[in-house]
This record gives C-alpha cells, sequence and structure tokens, in this order.
C-alpha cells in the first residue's frame, strides 16, 4: 500500500469516526433543531432556533408539567367518535424495527416530529370543559396563552381522561391552531425525543424558553 492510499484511508475512517460520533452525540445528548409550524405561537415563533436536550429519553425520564417536547409523529392523527376510547387514550403508532428503526429512529430519515407542552402526567385526570383544562377538578392556570385563547375539542377527540402510566398528555400553546393530544391521545415515554433547553436563534431572544 502507498503512502498517498495509506493517508487517504486515514482520513476516510476519521471521517467515518467523527460522523458515528456525531449520530450518537445528536441521538443521546441533544441537537438543534428549527420551529417549522405556528402550533406554539406566541412561545415559539417559525423560524426560530432551538437546543433540544435528548438526555431524558436516553434516562428513560418523563418531562415535568409545562416542559416543550417533541415527540414522534403517531401513525393515527385524526379518529371519529366511535373510534375514540376514553378508557385507553394513548396515541396509536407502527412498530419499526431493525432497519427500518434505524433509518427512522437513529438516522432521522423520513420521519416527522411534532412540538407541544406538556399539559398532564400520568394518573391524572384531564377534563377539556368550557375552554378551560382541568387537572383532577382543578382549573389549570396557563400563563403562557394569549389573552382570549380557549382550550376545545373540535371534533372527535379525548376531553374526559385519566393520563395512563408512563405517557403524558401535550398541547400547544395556540390551540386553535394545534393538532396534539386532543386529537389522537396520549403520548408513551418511549415516543417522547427531546424537551427544549434553549432558544439559540434570534440571538436577541437566546435563553431558556417558558
Amino acid at each position: 500500500m502507498s503512502e498517498k492510499t495509506k493517508e487517504i484511508l486515514e482520513w476516510v475512517y476519521c471521517i467515518l469516526i467523527a460522523l458515528v460520533l456525531a449520530m450518537l452525540f445528536r441521538y443521546f445528548i441533544g441537537t438543534p433543531t428549527i420551529v417549522k409550524q405556528v402550533s406554539m405561537y406566541p412561545t415559539l415563533v417559525q423560524d426560530e432556533r432551538l437546543w433540544l436536550n435528548r438526555w431524558g429519553r436516553t434516562t428513560k425520564t418523563l418531562p415535568e408539567r409545562g416542559e416543550i417536547i417533541t415527540f414522534e409523529e403517531p401513525a393515527k392523527i385524526t379518529y371519529t367518535q366511535a373510534e375514540i376510547d376514553e378508557s385507553n387514550p394513548v396515541a396509536k403508532y407502527d412498530e419499526k424495527t431493525g432497519f427500518r428503526w434505524f433509518v427512522n429512529n437513529f438516522l432521522e430519515i423520513g420521519k416527522r416530529s411534532y412540538i407541544k407542552r406538556v399539559i398532564a402526567l400520568p394518573g391524572e385526570h384531564v377534563q377539556i370543559k368550557d375552554g378551560k383544562v382541568y387537572i383532577n377538578d382543578q382549573e389549570l392556570d396557563e400563563p403562557y396563552l394569549q389573552d382570549g385563547i380557549v382550550t376545545d375539542v373540535v371534533g372527535a377527540g379525548f376531553d374526559d381522561f385519566t393520563v395512563p402510566e408512563n405517557c403524558v398528555f401535550a398541547m400547544g400553546d395556540n390551540r386553535n391552531h394545534s393538532t396534539d393530544c386532543r386529537a389522537f391521545g396520549c403520548i408513551p415515554l418511549e415516543k417522547i425525543e427531546s424537551t427544549v433547553a434553549i432558544r439559540i436563534w434570534p440571538l436577541s431572544k437566546w435563553g431558556h424558553v417558558d
């Protein structure tokens, strides 16, 4: 093997190692992202850059109420009234294994994620009525909502249920323009990808996101 070939191979090995380390960091530790929708307005605005903390997924830790999370898009987004089962309000997902799981979840090719705020935790009774959210029969204080915003379930949806074990109930702050757990049910822990750590762009809004 010539010195030139050996040098090229060494560079190839270094690049491959760097790529693998970068992918491992992105999956297990954290990664940047761009806000693409309006469902979290006014808290998050389209084209803002965020840093996502994925350590909770690595340690299998449920987020806290009020935290903003990202999670994998459920396989089924809308239901008819006959399909709603509020005794089992868990979002439905297709099972992915082997190479399909690797491409979709690890490489994140062809994957869609949602960004929403955690509203209720396991074992809590949720009611959506009169334009408001009630947790265990107590009205939830939501200072992050714009004045005049009401919370309704349009059409078929989940509005009176108990959050199952190892799941969370999440909604967008822009309630009238958010497809969220009201439509497809609670999100299992294994489908939660990250929590929003900080806003990194624009620089004038750098810092923690409430």
